[in-house]
């Protein structure tokens, strides 16, 4: 078990505005303009793109798997060991801590499309994609992450968010300069580091803005979710955003067998390892939903 403290102060931001517009800032113009300019002077190899590919898997799992249906939805238990895998996994996706994050969600749930929503879609597409980010009163309400404050993993998470996400980067730097010296450090740092990072964070915000803008609505319409098979392609499963606020407990966000959910197929694969337990489910009962 990870020992933790209850802190009594209100929820805060992480880093304070201009802290996050200058990280923001950095990532994006890295990611749009070094990144493309490192691959034309040096060139990436096999391995880059390999490791780009895995911790893309690995931090976008990370969110999905751990972040969402675990923390912010509690849609199936696991072991403390597991849990904290799947909390750095989802630190290394620079997107705040599992706390903030969750707190974040949680809330957008109870006041979807309505002001207090932190992504509320009908302010349009950049707000509800990376404008929320930059906006302070969306940080401000502690009751959404009192639950979370309860779990010892998750304060270990945010206590130790910062050294987390930049072992993240660092990570492959290490195994690049493994590979091939310092130019291979830095050509891994930059496509599976700084790349990947970029293309995770704009994969998740697509939830927020595509799936509230775009798509079909064959579940429910009391609020803007919506489906979107070809966001799932690319966030692990998450586009069937209109089921999952119609059954938001359901670790399956895809229920049917030929919905493309893979982060249903990593919890249904830990239940059968004995690694995950009481998977929550809305419609067991219906001959069309799966676990696969």
């Amino acid at each position: 078990m990870i020992a933790s403290t209850v802190p009594t102060g209100g929820l805060k931001r992480t880093y304070p505005v201009y802290v996050t517009v200058m990280l923001f800032s950095i990532i994006v113009g890295t990611a749009v303009i070094g990144v493309p300019l490192f691959g034309f002077l040096y060139g990436y190899t096999w391995f880059d793109w390999t490791m780009f590919a895995l911790l893309y898997v690995v931090t976008g799992l990370g969110i999905t798997v751990g972040y969402h249906r675990l923390i912010s939805h509690r849609s199936f238990s696991c072991p403390d060991g597991v849990k904290a895998v799947l909390l750095i996994a989802g630190g290394w996706a620079l997107q705040q801590s599992a706390l903030k994050w969750g707190a974040d969600h949680i809330r957008h749930h109870a006041a979807c499309d309505q002001d207090a929503d932190p992504y509320n879609a009908k302010l349009g597409f950049w707000h509800s994609h990376c404008g929320w980010l930059f906006a302070d009163k969306k940080y401000s309400d502690e009751k959404y992450a009192t639950r979370l404050r309860q779990d010892p993993v998750v304060m270990w998470q945010h206590r130790y968010y910062t050294l987390i996400f930049l072992s993240g980067l660092a990570f492959p730097f290490l195994v690049g300069c493994l590979y091939n010296g310092w130019v291979g450090g830095m050509s891994c740092f930059m496509l599976a580091g700084i790349g990947r990072t970029f293309a995770v964070l704009n994969s998740t915000f697509c939830i927020n803005s595509v799936c509230h803008l775009w798509g079909n609505q064959p579940h429910g319409q009391a609020d803007s979710s919506r489906d979107s098979w070809a966001v799932s392609l690319l966030t692990f499963g998450e586009g069937y955003h209109n089921y999952h606020h119609t059954h938001p407990t359901d670790y399956r966000n895809g229920p049917l067998w030929y919905n493309f959910d893979p982060s249903k197929w990593v919890i249904f694969t830990l239940s059968l390892l004995g690694l995950a337990w009481s998977l929550r489910t809305a419609n067991a009962a219906d001959p069309q939903a799966s676990n696969l």
